[in-house]
């Protein structure tokens, strides 16, 4: 029998009476999912979980230039969704979330970049092509905004061109902001018109070949590119630990927090880790699934930067997301559970994604913190006894 590939009900059928699935589970109305995956013949059902934490957040917006731009701050308590079925991970959360206090937050950035290739004849080529885009953006803008093609997007702006000449190769990043969208679709699709009807029609220099995404930057994946100068939002989550409260709920001292820090510090260094941090994926990712985030940009979103210092009284913790890739539009948050997650916690529809961006950073903060305190206790008890105790194991 022919593999089924509409997404009409007659269709869904048949591949669940190929798979041998039912449409788990039998009572969700699947209409609701048909425009978010092709081929679809049930759904998958994930506990959801929920961790409190009191987020002290910015409210912020572009300028013209699409620099980000704090309007103010203010505290709130955020019980923040995640799905997941990692023993301890909710709880573990929650103790982080305890001994913070509160989790300050702050968007730094936003950009997100399509990594465009040109192959011309020779080096001589690709050198005088890039320096023709660096100094062509005002054009590019220009171009773009002229046309009148229902296929492109004007929610996603060009900001910046950056360029990487490697042999007879013009590497492009073409940055673009993208609303409340993450903006993947909308910005290949301008990086598509650009390449070829702006570049192969007008450079100085007729290059050979176009690439649309020749993976300069690490699309889902982490990168050295997108650590330092950042893909999606970029956020910073810090907090002050009291010594008192890391001695009661975490059950450390400042002193040992700070030596882990050390230690794990130079261990990704030496292993060329694109990140200094223990655990972040896992915070991520739970939360990306509660959201509808897009999951195969787990990779590039848990890219991460913490640090531990110890300061008077305590220890001050933060941690770096430099590519957090986030949308609260389109894609999968336009399903219903995810809808209602993000209606939850304040970030359904527009105007929502910095807060967003923000819950998930702090999520971040506070799973760092108690797994780095159970790492940090004598021998690294506590967290063994936590993956042997709600891991599963029993032999």
């Amino acid at each position: 029998m022919p593999w089924p590939r509409r997404n009409d009900p007659a269709s869904i059928r048949a591949r669940q009476e190929l798979t041998g699935i039912e449409g788990l589970p039998a009572s969700v109305d699947l209409e609701p999912f048909v425009d978010a995956a092709e081929a679809l013949t049930g759904v998958a059902v994930i506990p959801v979980s929920v961790c409190p934490i009191r987020i002290e957040l910015g409210s912020y917006e572009l300028d013209g230039d699409g620099t980000v731009v704090e309007r103010g701050r203010g505290e709130d308590d955020v019980l923040v969704p995640l799905a997941h079925t990692e023993g301890s991970l909710t709880l573990s959360m929650t103790r982080g979330a305890k001994a913070a206090g509160v989790v300050k937050t702050y968007v730094l950035a936003d950009r997100i970049t399509r990594a465009s290739c040109f192959v011309c004849a020779d080096a001589a080529q690709a050198i005088t092509l890039s320096g023709w885009l660096e100094g062509e953006l005002p054009g590019l803008r220009d171009w773009l905004r002229s046309q009148d093609d229902p296929k492109l997007s004007k929610r996603a702006v060009l900001r910046e061109v950056k360029t990487h000449v490697v042999g007879p190769m013009c590497h492009v990043l073409w940055a673009w902001t993208t609303g409340d969208a993450v903006g993947p679709n909308m910005m290949t699709r301008n990086a598509y018109a650009l390449n070829m009807g702006y570049v192969m029609e007008r450079a100085p220099v007729k290059p050979e070949r176009a690439i649309l995404e020749a993976n300069m930057g690490g699309d889902k994946k982490p990168s050295y590119e997108y650590f330092h100068s950042g893909h999606g939002k970029t956020v910073l989550a810090e907090a002050f630990l009291a010594g008192d409260q890391i001695r009661r709920v975490l059950h450390t001292s400042a002193e040992d927090l700070e030596a882990l820090s050390w230690a794990g510090t130079h261990g990704a260094v030496a292993s060329g880790m694109q990140s200094v941090a223990f655990t972040p994926a896992s915070a991520i990712a739970a939360a990306f699934a509660a959201t509808g985030q897009d999951l195969g940009m787990v990779g590039t979103s848990s890219m991460a930067h913490g640090t531990a210092r110890r300061v008077e009284g305590g220890l001050h913790a933060t941690i770096r997301l430099p590519g957090l890739e986030v949308g609260t539009v389109g894609g999968g948050t336009t399903l219903p559970s995810a809808r209602d997650w993000l209606a939850s916690i304040g970030c359904a529809g527009s105007g929502k994604v910095y807060r967003l961006a923000q819950i998930v950073a702090a999520a971040a903060l506070c799973l760092e913190i108690s797994a780095s305190a159970a790492m940090a206790t004598a021998g690294s008890e506590n967290f063994f006894r936590a993956h042997h105790e709600r891991g599963g194991l029993r032999t």
